[in-house]
């Protein structure tokens, strides 16, 4: 919901996924997903409107490596190094499909950050035109981004979030608790016979979404609890 302050789990929760980098691109009539920030320091150079209207958004650089270890000096890519477009690819394509096909143009559900981990949402937003300029030593994207004028959701982005909004615990979320609970019980310190366990039980209106809502705990613990909020 548009202007709704969320946690970044919080925010990963609602995409139903690792939000792991800031271009999401998804093909109609699914809304794809941007991360911008406009904090002094931000890696990129995004710009809003002060009626939010407008959005220009900075497309993003090569992925550091030992090769590249300062992207910025680098013209951002079309393509990745398998010849697959990049997001940058994408999202100039779909410009390109808009305005040259009279397509209908790419939606994206956009969130800014406020500080760290934490977010907001700014709606969704339209894409409708882009520019590959230079700027310094090397050429970068602008994206043109229009204010959608609506903030529900697609039938095919409702379907995927009712999907995801269910009992199993997606894989990005069992990775990262696994990780954080040092792959044992958080009461006990067992290490074997564990089970991912919803503190605030499925049952009752928790989640399975939130890193937060899942723990790790062995056999023993996971029957005494059952569903009953400890």
């Amino acid at each position: 919901m548009k202007d709704e302050i969320l946690t970044y789990w919080e925010m990963c929760g609602r995409q139903g996924m690792a939000l792991q980098r800031g271009m999401y691109f998804k093909n109609a009539p699914s809304h794809g997903v941007i991360l911008m920030s406009r904090r002094r320091n931000a890696p990129y150079a995004d710009e809003m409107s002060e009626d939010e209207s407008i959005l220009i958004y900075e497309g993003h650089d090569v992925r550091r490596n030992s090769e590249t270890p300062d992207p910025k000096v680098i013209d951002q890519p079309f393509f990745e190094t398998n010849d697959k477009p990049s997001q940058n690819g994408l999202f100039a394509g779909a410009v390109k499909n808009f305005k040259g096909n009279g397509a209908d143009a790419a939606i994206f559900r956009t969130y800014e950050k406020m500080r760290p981990g934490v977010w907001t949402d700014r709606g969704l937003y339209r894409l409708v035109d882009f520019s590959y300029q230079q700027d310094g030593p090397r050429k970068v994207f602008k994206f043109w981004m229009e204010s959608a004028g609506f903030d529900s959701t697609s039938a095919q982005e409702s379907s995927e979030i009712n999907m995801v909004v269910s009992r199993q615990i997606p894989s990005w979320v069992k990775q990262l608790v696994y990780k954080r609970d040092k792959g044992k019980c958080v009461i006990c310190d067992a290490v074997d016979q564990l089970h991912f366990d919803h503190e605030f039980p499925f049952s009752k209106g928790g989640t399975s979404v939130l890193p937060e809502n899942v723990r790790i705990l062995c056999a023993r613990h996971n029957l005494e609890k059952a569903a009953k909020i400890e």
